[in-house]
C-alpha cells in the first residue's frame, strides 16, 4: 500500500519566522513553496516541510539527516555561518571536533559505516549530517 509513497520530513516549529531565518542564514536553504503555516524545501535528493506547531520537539534523537559528500567541507561551512555542533559521548558513540565514526550503516548504502555530525536548528529539531564510507 505504501510501497509507491514518497517519504517527506516533517518538522515543528515554534516560531515559523525564526525557523525560516536560520534554515536560509545558517544552511543556505530557501523554501520552493510556503503557505499559512508552513514552508517546504526541496533538495537535490528529497524534501521537507518546517509546519507551526504549538508543541516542540525533544531534540534527544535525530529527527532529519542530510547524507553529503564531504562530511568535513559541510562542517566547517556550517560552522562559519554560526552552527553549532553536539558532542556526543556515549557507549558506542563519540564526538571528535563535532564527528562521530559510526560502525556499520544502513544495509541498502553499501559502506561501510559513516561519518556523522549532529546539531539542533533554531527550533531544537536535532538534525544529522551523514557521509558514507566506502
Amino acid at each position: 500500500m505504501l510501497d509507491n509513497a514518497r517519504v517527506a520530513t516533517r518538522l515543528p516549529a515554534q516560531d515559523l519566522a525564526r525557523a525560516r531565518r536560520f534554515y536560509s542564514e545558517k544552511l543556505g536553504l530557501e523554501p520552493a513553496d510556503e503557505r499559512p503555516g508552513g514552508l517546504l524545501y526541496r533538495l537535490a535528493g528529497g524534501e521537507f516541510a518546517l509546519y507551526t506547531s504549538a508543541g516542540s520537539s525533544p531534540g534527544t534523537f535525530t529527527q532529519a539527516g542530510f547524507e553529503v559528500d564531504d562530511l568535513d567541507a559541510v562542517v566547517a561551512e556550517l560552522t562559519r555561518r554560526g552552527v553549532v555542533f553536539e558532542e556526543v559521548d556515549v557507549p558506542g558513540l563519540k564526538t571528535v571536533g563535532g564527528v562521530a565514526e559510526v560502525e556499520g550503516n544502513y544495509p541498502s548504502k553499501g559502506s561501510t559505516g559513516e561519518r556523522a555530525a549532529w546539531f539542533r536548528d533554531s527550533e531544537g529539531n536535532m538534525l544529522g549530517l551523514g557521509q558514507p564510507l566506502r
